[in-house]
């Protein structure tokens, strides 16, 4: 057994502990589950009242009282209808057992408290080390909004005291990090109840963020040779059954509406309209490669209880691409994906990736040799670009092998972001074809491909990764001109001026205020440049520069300060020293 399942073994002990401390405290809880996750546990209760966070000292006492008595974990198997007789005052476990197949189930009882689990469990209450719970959250039973809504209590466990709290350092800083708490500070984004759930709303600030990211992702993409492309939001109901997406995914599918006799819905994926622009006329194999790229904004239907801020939305802009190619180009094709995505990471400061390598499923469709050579036609790219990676058995897509690349950000966190699909879908149910030398029609080896993700998402691990402090060239403001009285503001206008022909976001603070306010103000907006304006700088026609982080730079010539913000901008630098 390794150390993470060791750990993860405790940590699901320690979940029991927590409903046996909550059970003390609230006789009368109706308990869901708790499982392990990634660094600790939870567990769901619904409960007579809300839990504050006052509340999880007095719930901490009691669960270490628990661990101190070193209790054991004992495993009983009981028959179904004996289960139900235990925890009939509890209709949340009893759902679970009615849909368990076996005629058996397995108990562990710990003290006075009793759990349906299939375990395991560690040998007794006292083998669980340093642990803390961390927070409270909703969460509706099962993920449903038309569940009841239950109250999710976060811990963590480590096996030693030093581990934990090197994490729950790390928590703090992940807690200022959030890019829901961020993107109100700076004023990015914001979500409406009355408008939607999982709905963005970007503010000017947040839009020129991503505006930035979206005409830099354009310019390389036409350079690397993509056709920018747009389609529609809605389609008809009849395209997405073709395609398979109303069988295979109907759950994330908006509901038709009626047009004029039809069925329309809302889309989910870009790739049908690809599809139908690749079909408008037929294309001989010297035209292939073609490859059609679009931010195209989908719309997938997401339980309210798993949205969160922009990393889980229901509208989101895929920075979408699919390529039409003949199989012989597919191995350069997936090169030249990796080689763009690897880019991309890079060049927003991600640094370090996982890469996984996901095969065959259970079901799928095409044959079981097309799926071995596309799944070695990956492994092939990979290795010549020297990548290591990791295989995920099974887990490709229903149509095809895939790659994932996962990045990580500034405090070690993964993020799903860049994706390689080989596609043996679509192309037979909607016969993309192209005219091969031999004169005869052939299916397309066709590819999906993201390299950022969504850009809710990639913009959600870019605030949590800088902290909120982008890089200039993405700053919504990169300059903020602060002069010392009114007298200089002609100055300052002059250069706000100039500046913004240069193409540097500038805005002057021409509020009655102190300077040290404004420069404070300044420096909570993570403004990375300011420029003080006095007496001194009118006469001599320069600026005294302050960074963000308070660090004081040398006075220059306001023409050396714009040529070398623009060479940091143009050049996408990360320092912020001139």
């Amino acid at each position: 057994m390794t150390e993470d399942e060791k750990l993860g073994i405790m940590r699901h002990s320690a979940a029991h502990v927590l409903a046996e401390a909550v059970q003390s405290i609230f006789p009368d809880a109706k308990f869901g589950i708790g499982p392990a996750i990634e660094n600790g546990f939870y567990y769901d209760f619904d409960l007579p009242r809300s839990l504050a966070p006052d509340d999880l000292p007095l719930i901490e006492t009691k669960m270490s009282e628990i661990i101190a008595s070193n209790v054991p974990f004992v495993r009983q198997e009981v028959t179904k209808q004996e289960a139900r007789q235990i925890f009939a005052a509890q209709p949340y476990k009893l759902e679970l057992i009615d849909e368990i197949p076996d005629e058996k189930v397995s108990l562990y009882r710990q003290g006075s408290f009793v759990d349906l689990c299939r375990g395991p469990h560690v040998s007794s209450t006292g083998e669980i080390k340093a642990f803390k719970l961390v927070s409270i959250a909703g969460a509706y039973w099962r993920g449903d909004e038309h569940q009841p809504m239950l109250q999710r209590v976060y811990g963590v466990a480590f096996d030693t005291e030093e581990a934990l709290a090197e994490h729950l350092k790390k928590l703090e800083e992940a807690i200022k990090r959030d890019h829901r708490k961020l993107g109100a500070e700076l004023d990015l984004f914001s979500i409406h109840e009355e408008a939607g759930s999982g709905l963005v709303h970007w503010h000017p600030k947040g839009a020129v963020i991503r505006r930035v990211i979206e005409d830099f992702w354009k310019d390389e993409h036409i350079k690397r040779g993509y056709d920018i492309v747009y389609t529609p939001h809605i389609a008809k109901l009849d395209l997405w059954k073709t395609s398979g997406h109303w069988e295979f995914y109907r759950d994330y599918l908006y509901s038709p509406m009626e047009v004029e006799g039809q069925d329309y819905i809302i889309k989910p994926m870009n790739c049908l309209g690809h599809i139908l622009i690749y079909k408008t006329r037929q294309h001989s194999y010297r035209e292939l490669p073609l490859r059609y790229a679009e931010l195209g904004t989908v719309y997938r239907y997401e339980r309210s209880g798993v949205l969160l801020g922009l990393s889980r939305v229901r509208g989101f802009t895929q920075d979408d691409a699919h390529i039409f190619c003949r199989f012989d180009q597919l191995e350069d094709e997936v090169v030249g994906v990796l080689d763009l995505a690897r880019f991309m990471i890079d060049t927003f400061g991600f640094t370090n990736y996982q890469v996984l390598l996901s095969t065959r499923p259970e079901k799928y469709a095409g044959t079981i040799q097309a799926w071995e050579e596309a799944t070695e036609t990956l492994s092939r790219a990979l290795a010549r670009l020297k990548i290591d990676y990791n295989i995920d058995p099974g887990e490709g897509v229903f149509y095809g092998p895939k790659i994932d690349i996962k990045f990580e950000d500034a405090q070690g966190r993964g993020w799903q972001g860049p994706t390689i699909q080989v596609d043996f879908n679509l192309p037979q149910r909607f016969n993309v074809t192209y005219i091969g030398e031999d004169g005869k029609e052939h299916l397309v080896a066709m590819v999906h491909r993201t390299v950022l993700g969504s850009m809710e998402r990639f913009l959600a691990s870019l605030i949590e990764h800088y902290g909120g402090a982008f890089p200039v060239w993405l700053a919504p403001l990169q300059v903020m001109i602060i002069p010392v009285a009114d007298r200089h503001l002609d100055y300052t206008y002059k250069l706000e001026a100039e500046l913004r022909s240069e193409g540097v976001r500038t805005k002057v603070d021409a509020r009655s205020e102190r300077v040290n306010l404004k420069i404070r103000q300044a420096q909570l907006d993570k403004i990375p440049y300011m420029l003080i304006v006095g007496d001194k700088e009118v006469a001599a026609s320069t600026v005294s520069l302050r960074l963000r982080s308070g660090e004081q730079a040398a006075s220059q010539s306001v023409d050396s300060f714009k040529g070398s913000v623009r060479v940091a901008i143009a050049n996408k630098v990360k320092d912020l020293r001139l």
